[in-house]
């Protein structure tokens, strides 16, 4: 990719609209490879590098909508050292205790502890919650990313999406799938956070 598709890509994310899809299809399309360099580099698993790399895109579309790209590498060098960055962030978290430190116990285990028909209802009654509470936050997340994060959940594949909401391509829908994830889980963490 050379500076001309860079600035094309730039211009493209700045304009939005429906063209902005498009570009951000372009942008995850063009560096897909740094998934592999991730797990031959970094000794990390090809979902976390997979996960990683999404993250990648989605924090440098936001900042080159945002004006924090300023152009003075070329997107390749700029996105390959946000990916970096995730990756060892993903290397610490993983051999750090420091979030096994605060652990409390699971309800999930504490459950099993329970007779069976007792353990029956009350899984049943955590999952209605935690169905009840995601659908309040989709709910504040937009209409269009309630309906993917749903079609999604019920099965459907990016292309199918992409055929149902009328998006150019599943890796559009992907994009935004994975960006309509990040909001609910920052919206969900704040929550708690608060608690």
């Amino acid at each position: 990719m050379g500076a001309d598709s860079d600035m094309a890509i730039v211009e493209g994310l700045k304009a939005g609209g429906g063209q902005r899809r498009i570009f951000e299809g372009n942008l995850y399309k063009s560096f897909f490879y740094f998934i592999r360099q991730g797990v031959r580099k970094y000794g990390i698993s090809e979902e976390d590098a997979s996960s990683a790399y999404s993250d990648t895109i989605i924090s440098v579309i936001n900042n080159i909508i945002k004006g924090s790209f300023e152009g003075r590498s070329a997107l390749k060098s700029y996105g390959y050292k946000i990916f970096s960055n995730k990756c060892v962030d993903l290397l610490r978290k993983d051999t750090t205790n420091k979030g096994k430190v605060n652990q409390a116990i699971p309800i999930d285990s504490l459950v099993f502890e329970l007779p069976d028909q007792a353990r029956t209802a009350i899984q049943q009654l955590l999952m209605k919650e935690e169905r009840n509470y995601l659908m309040e936050r989709l709910i504040a997340l937009g209409e269009k990313c309630r309906q993917i994060l749903l079609f999604f959940e019920d099965g459907y594949s990016d292309k199918d999406i992409a055929g149902f909401m009328e998006y150019n391509s599943a890796d559009v829908v992907k994009t935004s799938r994975l960006r309509c994830l990040e909001k609910l889980k920052k919206k969900v963490n704040i929550e708690q956070t608060v608690k």
